[in-house]
């Protein structure tokens, strides 16, 4: 199983310590939507200051995932705290596909409602330096997410 999630940002590399030990499920679906490239050219569509950035929509407006089926919730007890991946999904728990946030702070009011994934161990000044807005006039753009 790949240990890292890396993320080519415009202003460096966001590297993501995958953690199957809490989502097995939900760190399988990233591995394998990277490994095919889905997240290639894929927008930050949400960055929302103190809050979080979310990105893994493919046409960029928050409405649209992979062509897989959506995941089954793994909420656990992992914290939203700053650096911390966890995946988006709609008012209905068994929800996510391809869409995640990046916290920027604190944001613990999501705990247990979202299935945290992973952690930046590197890079989460590129993340602070996303263009913000929902959506942003110029978004960041993921490049190249490859596992390692």
């Amino acid at each position: 199983m790949a240990e890292t999630l890396t993320l080519s940002l415009d202003s460096g590399d966001v590297v993501i310590k995958l953690r199957p030990d809490l989502a097995p499920g939900h760190v399988e679906r990233i591995v394998e939507l990277a490994q095919e490239g889905f997240y290639d050219g894929v927008k930050f569509h949400r960055v929302i200051p103190g809050f979080m950035a979310q990105g893994g929509c493919p046409n960029g407006t928050g409405m649209g995932g992979s062509d897989k089926p959506d995941l089954q919730a793994e909420f656990n007890n992992e914290p939203h705290v700053r650096g911390v991946c966890s995946m988006a999904r709609t008012s209905y728990p068994h929800s996510a596909n391809s869409q995640f946030f990046i916290c920027f702070d604190d944001a613990t009011f999501l705990d247990k409602q979202y299935t945290v994934w992973g952690q930046v161990i590197e890079g989460m000044e590129h993340v602070d330096a996303l263009p913000k807005g929902e959506p942003p006039a110029n978004p960041g753009v993921i490049r190249k997410a490859t596992v390692a």
